[in-house]
């Protein structure tokens, strides 16, 4: 049975549900929300991180591969924003181009994969 697939929607979906809740945070950086914003963004950030790993050990891509630590980059980026919402809420406008920036070239990165 072909593995791939089913780390491929794992990989999909916790994207969605990481985006999701990133830009709730820079909406609405209430205090009472940030528990579990941050468990969700975590526990989703953690997800992605494991899939992709794991959908490069199956198709035996180095990891070295400029483009896979172009997307580690960036996936470590956008992992953190939510919590800097959190602490510096002025930011909101600046992170939100940020967050969009860093998923455009991840979402690049898949495409194209370019060597770099």
């Amino acid at each position: 049975m072909e593995r791939i697939p089913y780390y491929q929607l794992l990989h999909i979906l916790s994207l969605i549900v990481l985006t999701a809740h990133t830009f709730m945070a820079f909406a609405n950086p209430a205090p009472e929300n940030r528990k579990r914003t941050m468990m969700i963004t975590g526990i989703a950030a953690l997800l992605m991180f494991v899939s992709g790993f794991a959908m490069l050990s199956l198709n035996k891509i180095p990891f070295a591969t400029g483009w896979v630590i172009v997307k580690l980059v960036c996936w470590l980026g956008f992992a953190s924003l939510a919590g800097v919402a959190y602490r510096k809420p002025g930011m909101r406008g600046t992170l939100s181009t940020v967050g969009l920036v860093l998923l455009a070239v991840a979402v690049f990165m898949v495409y194209f994969r370019p060597a770099l």
